[in-house]
């Protein structure tokens, strides 16, 4: 029905749409389980990001001095954001007591 063409622009809209959501999926602030690792299961929330990895904390043992440096293909999103600009660990560990009550 349709040509070519129309094939290879439909193509490359559906690869700009995959690219554009691996990249904007992930925000500072968002929590994100741990998909590998001793770790594996595990509940963080991103406190920075570069091209390679994601950084998480927890609030108790990965602060957001010392963050737990993992690859993007090792976490999992979960859909949900927290505001972190001005929050210490205290602030962390309550945004996960807050979220792992809502999961219970």
């Amino acid at each position: 029905k349709y040509g070519a063409d129309h094939r290879k622009r439909t193509e490359a809209v559906d690869l700009i749409k995959v690219k554009e959501n691996t990249m904007e999926r992930f925000e500072e602030g968002m929590l994100v389980k741990s998909k590998a690792g001793h770790d594996k299961g595990k509940v963080y929330v991103i406190s920075n990001l570069d091209d390679t990895y994601v950084y998480v904390v927890d609030g108790r043992l990965k602060t957001l001095d010392k963050p737990k440096k993992k690859k993007y293909s090792h976490v999992q999103v979960i859909h949900k954001k927290y505001e972190i600009q001005n929050a210490d660990d205290t602030a962390i560990k309550r945004i996960l007591k807050m979220y792992n009550r809502e999961d219970a």
